[in-house]
Formats: structure tokens, sequence, C-alpha cells
């Protein structure tokens, strides 16, 4: 069946286009107009309507062991648990799998990344992530703190032969990229160390978080990984030493492709009576010099929310500020995780400053396509806060009512009250789908020309921006009107994007020799097989460059 958006604004930067077009679409899939006249089955009249690709996250915790045990830690946060009534801090905090996929869809949002994935704990959240309606999904894999990899460094094994063990991890997890997190840390935390440096040596490996990034970026551009290492540097949220472990990381790319995760969280100085200030500016200068990297951003938004990292030693120096005060901290096998409920407040200074540091890389940094629309959910803010941050970055006067409503005190540490940038419709289009579709690989979604995916946005203009993308008008997945006026009017499962690149036999049969001596399991209990999920073409495997 051939369908048509008729007459709407298509912003639609990856192939230059912002102005009335008419998008065809056919079995899913976006087709040049008909050559030979051909009418329309169905004609969806978008006069007066923007129409773009759906929208991207490449960093969302949605699924996975420390998501799982943060709804067991915040019962109360749920809706199963009690009543309540809807605009209180709670509504946006618990809410189901399923939801989670309606709520995304709603936005206008078709693909959503899992960002930190332990590779013995793949299989369930692939079944997690599965059972997640409507979006595609994907995961990147956490190494960086696992014995094998840090045996490797420590004992001078061959590129070739990290290369390998990468290439197995990620067919074995079905992932399309991988994590660092806090490189080595958590592999020193196991020996009550409770703070890691960039190059800091970990105990009993001899190796520097320095060295497994770089181990790493080696390995994953190599392969030909398409997405770039995805790194959650060092000293995360410790004034002073996170700006500095940030700006380590970044000279440490030295030409080569790499993503940092969450910046704001590593915006913050020692300046002034409380030694807390922003380090905003300086960051984003220092991205903006270096174009081989890129990041997001980890927006902090006001209200009740729980971080979850697999930074474990992060998390347990975080403990004393969290609120509700309850905690769970897992060390495990490499990386182990914790979860700290976490309320951020208008009124408290240093929770205000950190508001303003995530906005203040947005604004400085001057490539929308080199920085990422996250809130790093749900550690700076659940994602449903999204559309309040569009309208924060679209509309200086909106920045400035919040602004109002803030201590003076924490504003003037920064330079945000002095920035005039308004993001633009088709800035934003950059950030949420063209510049993220070609980070990640994925060259079948992210913009609106023939051959693409049909996953489409359709937005009702207003000068309220938090309005108009907080419900979309229509959201079409692979050809399918499953949003139409902010409501699903669809569920249907979309697929886990992964790659494949090519590993030598004999890793797996080290790996199998590996598992079986320190689990009693072959490797093969770690992999997720393909008929795992228990659909029909589950996994969609994107291409590794060549």
């Amino acid at each position: 069946m051939l369908t048509v958006l008729r007459g709407g604004h298509v912003v639609d930067p990856a192939n230059g286009v912002d102005g009335i077009q008419d998008v065809f679409v056919e079995d899913g899939v976006i087709v040049a107009a008909p050559a030979d006249g051909r009418p329309a089955d169905e004609t969806v009249d978008c006069t007066g309507l923007v129409v773009m690709a759906g929208a991207i996250d490449i960093h969302s915790h949605i699924a996975g062991g420390n998501v799982n045990t943060a709804r067991l830690l915040l019962p109360e946060f749920h809706k199963a648990f009690q009543a309540r009534p809807k605009k209180t801090p709670l509504d946006q905090v618990g809410w189901t799998t399923e939801e989670t996929g309606l709520r995304y869809a709603a936005m206008g949002f078709t693909t959503v990344v899992e960002p930190a994935t332990n590779p013995a704990s793949a299989l369930h959240a692939h079944l997690e992530l599965a059972d997640i309606p409507i979006i595609d999904k994907a995961t990147l894999v956490v190494l960086g703190n696992d014995d094998f990899l840090l045996s490797m460094i420590r004992d001078g094994e061959s590129p070739q032969m990290v290369q390998d063990y990468v290439a197995w991890t990620l067919g074995a997890s079905r992932s399309l990229g991988i994590k660092c997190i806090n490189g080595g840390g958590s592999a020193a935390f196991k020996e009550n160390v409770r703070s890691f440096s960039f190059d800091d040596v970990v105990p009993s490996y001899g190796v520097t978080s320095r060295a497994i990034v770089k181990t790493l970026q080696g390995a994953v551009t190599a392969l030909g990984v398409p997405h770039p290492l995805h790194v959650h540097c060092n000293d995360l949220g410790l004034p002073g030493k996170c700006a500095d472990a940030a700006t380590a990381t970044i000279q440490a790319a030295e030409g080569v492709p790499l993503h940092l995760a969450h910046l704001q969280f590593y915006g913050y100085g020692r300046e002034g009576e409380r030694a807390f200030s922003s380090q905003g500016a300086q960051l984003a200068e220092l991205v903006n010099r270096t174009p081989e990297v890129t990041v997001d951003i980890g927006q902090v938004m006001f209200g009740q929310t729980v971080t979850i990292s697999s930074d474990e030693l992060n998390q347990f120096t975080i403990r004393p500020a969290g609120s509700p005060k309850k905690s769970v901290i897992i060390d495990g096998e490499a990386n182990g995780g914790g979860v700290v409920p976490m309320n951020f407040k208008r009124s408290s200074y240093y929770h205000a400053l950190q508001w303003a540091v995530g906005l203040e890389l947005f604004l400085l940094i001057e490539d929308p396509a080199r920085v990422f629309f996250t809130t790093d959910h749900p550690n700076g803010a659940p994602f449903t806060a999204y559309p309040d941050i569009f309208a924060l970055l679209m509309s200086r006067d909106v920045r400035q009512a919040w602004i109002e409503t803030l201590p003076k005190a924490a504003l003037a540490m920064t330079t945000l009250e002095a920035i005039d940038r308004e993001y633009t419709l088709n800035e934003i289009a950059v950030m949420t789908r063209a510049a993220p579709a070609r980070l990640l690989g994925t060259a079948d979604r992210g913009h609106l020309g023939a051959g693409g995916i049909a996953d489409i946005a359709v937005y009702r203009p207003d000068d309220d921006k938090a309005e108009m993308f907080a419900r979309a008008a229509y959201v079409f997945k692979d050809g399918d009107l499953v949003v139409k006026d902010g409501h699903v009017v669809k569920r249907r499962y979309g697929r886990a994007l992964t790659v494949q690149p090519d590993a030598d036999p004999a890793m797996g049969r080290r790996l199998d020799r590996w598992f079986d001596d320190r689990y009693g399991l072959p490797a093969r209990w770690f992999e997720v097989p393909d008929g795992a999920l228990g659909r029909d073409d589950p996994f969609k495997v994107m291409p590794c460059r060549s």
C-alpha cells in the first residue's frame, strides 16, 4: 500500500530538506514519488504540520539489572504500589516496561539505546527490551573492568587478540557497540580503592584507566564498529577532579573517534565559597576544538528521580546525598552497580548549578551533530522531561523564566544568562535524528530519504515547544501508524539492532575454557541465541565499516 504524507513542513537535515514536501511510504519504507503518477492508496494531510524522522535516543537506561534493582528499591514510586494522583513528583518516576515504549512513542521517538549491559546478563536485558513495545532498541555492552580484558592488557597480548575478544563479546551479547565505565575503577574498588583517576593504576593488574580506554578504542576502531567507544569517564561528579578527568579523556582521543557520556556530570569546578562552580564553558570549548569527539549531556532537571550506574565506586561515594535515604551497591565480577535515589531541588545551589551546566554545554558546543540529547535517564531526569528541555534550548525567554526561580548565587557561577543562542527546528532534527543515526551506524533511519525505514514523527507547531514535542500528531513505525494526537493507537514490537564483527573461532574456544574454569559453564551460556526472544526476526544486524 502506498501512503503519502501530504503538504507538511519536512525538516530532514540528512537530505538538506527544510520546507514543504510530500513523503511517500510503501511496505514500511520511504520511497520516491511514483514516476508514473500512481495515486496513493492513503493520504495523511500534514498541511501546517512539521514532519521529521523518528527521534533516536542514544543513551537511556531502560532495561537490565540496575534498572530492576531500582524498581525493587523504590516500590513506592510505582503505580502498582499505591494509588496516587497525577501531577505529583512521583508520577514521572515509576512506570512499567510497556509504558516505556508507549511514552517514548508518544513523543516521536522510535529508536532507543540501553547503554550499559553486563555481558553476563545480556540475555536478560534483551528479554526485557523485547517487552518494550513500538520502539527499536539496542544495547551497548560493558567492558573495561573484566578480568579477561585486564589480564590481556597486563600480559601484553596482541591488539588482534583484544579485537577478537571484543568482537566475540559484541556478537555473544547482540550489542551495537562497546561501553567503558570508569575503566579499571570497579576493579580497583574491589581492592578498597575509593578514588580512581585516568592515570591511576589498577591494583593486581598494573594497568591504568588510560591504557584500558586506549586499548578498547583501538579495538572498536579496527573492527569497524560504527559507534565509537562510549566512555563514562573517571571521577564522575567530583568537583575539579571530574573536569580534569573529562579533559584528559578528550585529549587522549588523539584523532580517533571517541564518545563521552553524560558530560554534564563532569562540568564542575571548585571555585567560589562553596567550592562548586561551572566548568561547562571550558569543556564546551575543548569539545569544539576536538572534532573526533562526540558527547551526550545527561541534563539534570528538577524533581524526584533515581541514579543508576555500573560505576559502583561513584555510587558508593554519593550515597550520603541520596533522597530518600536508601541505596543498593552491587560489587560483582567486572562492573557491579549502584542505585541511589536523588531529588533535584530548585532551591538547592548545587542542583541549580548542575541544571545550568548541562544547558551551557548544549548551547556552547557549536556543532549540533556532535552533542546528543539525553538526561542519562533516569539519572539526570526521566526521559519524559525531554519536551521541557527542547523548550529550554529553543527559547531564551523560557530559559530566563526558569533562571528567575533559581538561586542567584548558583547562576552567578555559570555563563548561562549571557548565552543568547536558540536552537532551530533544523538543529533539533540534527541532534535527535540525523546525527544519532550517523553516530550509531544505523543508516536506515534518522532521515526521510528514499530507502530509509518509515519511522516518522509529525508535530503540530506551537510557540510552546514543550507542548509541541510532548504529544506528536502522528507517529509511524516501519510505516504503521502507532500514535495519533499523543495517544498510542497500535501496539507492535520493534527489533534489537546489533553488529556482528568477525572473530577468530579460536577466541570462542579459549573463552569456553575460561568460563568453564571460573564458572563451570561453557561460554555459550552467556550468549544470546537466535531464538531467545520468541519472535520472528527479532534482531537486525547493522553493517560494520570495512
